[in-house]
């Protein structure tokens, strides 16, 4: 049975997570560590214990719809002592306080502690059991906490490496606008349909755009059977495979799955599930967002896609994910840039 679910909690951090602290940018180093790592500080018994087992199962469990087992997060641990001005620069920091001194016990949430742009999770508690307590609550938001952490990293470096005349295809079919970095082509546009990929020897990874006619009522608008059937009819028309007569089309064999979400005051169904070529032999992960137009007569989803058969596709997914994070009303952005 498929998957729908509404998590407001997590729809709260993205709000947390996408508000950087910039009083004290300027003003610190640029973070170290490579993307989709955690360092988790913590005694070395602790993280050998439940509580590592319980950090290792939230933020190591596999990634779902990928061909190959991969984790969420590589993570590596250090122990409170040797936690030394190197490892204060890493990019996402899971800190473990357990003290019964602690004046305060929970889950504390920080940007740009040590360096920039920085994400630190710190779990104040009295002993383990606590600590592990507070850590089960807390592992959703903890995890989409640093997710979302990662996805503003890749977005500055595309508004900062942007290939800025790909905002007039996603305006076109969708009143807004995307944030590609250089590598990626516009391959197809009509009034409601663009395909913008970064295609090299090995790897896709590829953004769809696409508008249709709503009913107006968000319980079928919103209907998981109803993405996913529009989602097939899209495909079929604009997605060709390699092979006379194949398209790209959703598999059966994952169900996909759903939930409600709220990112800078824009609400919209996420899917995730898993592509796969009717009449050929390809497939790979993708992500979709799926949303009203500001009149309410259109639904404009925004989808992402990989196909890299030869390597791990966990980064290259979160890559090309982000970049649906960064879709703005064109009208937010003139106003923006008014202000400026």
């Amino acid at each position: 049975m498929r998957q729908f679910r509404f998590l407001a909690v997590v729809a709260c951090i993205l709000a947390l997570a996408g508000c950087k602290n910039n009083s004290k940018r300027t003003l610190l180093p640029n973070v170290s560590g490579k993307a989709g790592e955690v360092l988790v500080v913590i005694e070395r018994e602790q993280w050998e214990g439940n509580l590592g087992v319980a950090i290792r199962g939230a933020l190591a469990s596999d990634t779902p719809y990928l061909a190959q087992r991969e984790p969420l997060y590589a993570l590596s641990n250090v122990p409170p002592g040797s936690f030394t001005n190197m490892f204060k620069m890493h990019r996402n920091l899971l800190l473990v306080n357990i003290d019964p001194q602690n004046a305060t016990n929970g889950v504390v949430y920080k940007n740009n502690v040590w360096a920039q742009p920085q994400a630190v999770v710190q779990i104040n508690a009295a002993d383990q059991a606590q600590a592990r307590s507070l850590f089960e609550e807390a592992a959703p938001v903890v995890a989409e906490y640093f997710e979302q952490s990662e996805r503003d990293r890749i977005i500055a470096n595309a508004k900062l490496y942007e290939e800025r005349a790909l905002q007039a295809p996603v305006k076109q079919v969708t009143g807004g606008i995307l944030h590609f970095p250089s590598g990626y082509r516009c391959r197809k546009l009509t009034d409601d349909f663009t395909w913008i990929a970064d295609e090299k020897q090995y790897t896709n990874q590829t953004v769809l755009v696409y508008s249709y006619d709503a009913t107006g009522v968000p319980e079928i608008d919103f209907a998981p059977e109803s993405i996913i059937e529009t989602r097939n009819r899209i495909m079929q028309a604009n997605v060709p495979g390699t092979v006379d007569g194949s398209y790209m089309t959703t598999s059966t064999a994952q169900e996909p799955s759903f939930r409600s979400l709220r990112y800078h005051g824009r609400d919209f169904v996420e899917t995730r599930g898993f592509w796969e070529v009717h009449g050929d032999f390809m497939g790979g992960p993708f992500v979709s967002h799926s949303f009203y137009s500001p009149d309410g007569k259109k639904m404009i989803v925004l989808e992402a896609f990989v196909f890299a058969p030869r390597y791990d596709k966990r980064q290259y997914l979160r890559q090309v994910e982000s970049l649906l994070y960064s879709f703005e009303w064109a009208d937010q952005t003139e106003n923006t840039n008014l202000k400026k």
